[in-house]
């Protein structure tokens, strides 16, 4: 370990009660998507402490800002990424409260030295990213243009690489019909429950056809009032996922043709939508993520520990990710094997041994963006791998 890293982990460590406490508090008040008041008042808040400029709203999103810290030096662009919306019902199962806090924390470690070295550090509060994820409006705006790098990391219950994630469209479809008496004048009817049972009937027999990573999976969120009246509306809602953009938007043209024939069967008339935003895939620079295992070894996470990225779902940063060379990986916070998005996770996150696995995430963070401030052949070679893969 460098004297440079060592004085970096020194600042996190100096702060880290103030970065626990934080990450409790937003912990203990959970917050849905785009209604993080909470939750972005307190990073703001700590974020200006510690010298950084901050910019809020973002692009009309009241929860979201942009933190700066520019050197003097001219030198890279460092995008550390915040998350901290929380799931209905359940609060923060999905950790976002500590997501935000290694992001916010990994920055001002990297503070200490990035007046030497040169380089501008950014730290982009997200939201939504559960539903509406902040950081496809913000990387179609172009913020993430000028950055030379963007990274984060989520906790689990293992050390995992950064992987993949898929490409996903959230897709309504509305089936309007006639009402009727179910028993005395059923003839009278248009059935729109009928629409969306062949919608989904069509799509299960359309999963023969469909690649093995096609996720295609949906809800009935409403189907009629009373089994004697014959619905006059109905809707469903669908998670249409695929490993690419390209293949997506061919495969959800085709599940909403089956909708179409829906209705042409039944007699609605259909209206389609788009019920969340859409994700595009997330493409794991190889290099950068080499370095950040690196870096976690260099803090003594074994190397057998550290396993190969997989599949996490969808993911807002895949917007990012095709924007600039970008990593998601995993940090282990809790030591029993708990699925993300469980009460048993979210319990454990938000004890100690969650908040110790935090700042290791953070001071991982840290480490491996100092490394892209300071040796230019491994910004060189992560640009060289980005440039290969988008052009």
């Amino acid at each position: 370990m460098t004297t440079n890293k060592t004085q970096i982990f020194n600042v996190i460590d100096q702060y880290a009660s103030r970065f626990k406490d934080i990450s409790s508090y937003i912990g203990a008040h959970p917050e849905l998507g785009n209604e993080e008041y909470l939750a972005s008042a307190r990073l703001k808040e700590e974020l200006s402490y510690h010298g950084f400029e901050v910019q809020a709203p973002i692009l009309g999103l009241e929860t979201a800002f942009i933190g700066t810290y520019a050197s003097s030096k001219p030198g890279p662009t460092i995008a550390l990424l915040c998350e901290y919306d929380a799931l209905p019902e359940i609060g923060h199962a999905c950790g976002h409260h500590l997501i935000c806090m290694m992001s916010l924390g990994a920055a001002v470690g990297l503070k200490a030295k990035v007046d030497e070295v040169g380089g501008t550090i950014k730290v982009f509060g997200t939201p939504a990213e559960e539903t509406r994820g902040a950081k496809v409006p913000m990387a179609e705006a172009g913020l993430f243009d000028d950055c030379d790098v963007a990274l984060m990391a989520h906790p689990f219950y293992a050390y995992e690489k950064s992987g993949s994630s898929l490409a996903i469209d959230a897709v309504q479809f509305e089936f309007h019909g006639k009402s009727s008496h179910a028993a005395a004048s059923p003839h009278e009817g248009i059935n729109a429950l009928d629409a969306v049972i062949q919608t989904f009937t069509g799509i299960n027999a359309f999963r023969q056809q469909v690649k093995s990573t096609v996720r295609i999976h949906g809800i009935i969120n409403s189907g009629g009032q009373a089994a004697n009246i014959i619905p006059d509306y109905a809707s469903a809602q669908f998670y249409v996922r695929a490993a690419t953009r390209k293949e997506l938007n061919v495969l959800t043209e085709r599940v909403v043709q089956i909708a179409q024939g829906a209705a042409l069967q039944t007699g609605c008339k259909l209206v389609t939508s788009n019920y969340e935003t859409s994700y595009d895939e997330m493409v794991t620079n190889e290099t950068f993520s080499d370095a950040f295992s690196q870096n976690l070894m260099e803090l003594g996470i074994p190397q057998e520990e550290i396993v190969s990225g997989d599949d996490h779902g969808s993911m807002d940063i895949g917007n990012v990710s095709l924007r600039c060379p970008a990593i998601h990986p995993y940090i282990r916070v809790v030591d029993e094997v708990h699925t993300l998005h469980s009460i048993e996770f979210r319990d454990l996150a938000l004890q100690e041994r969650a908040l110790d696995g935090m700042i290791l995430g953070a001071k991982a963070l840290a480490a491996t963006a100092y490394d892209v401030l300071s040796k230019p052949e491994l910004l060189q070679a992560i640009r060289k791998e980005f440039d290969q893969i988008t052009r």
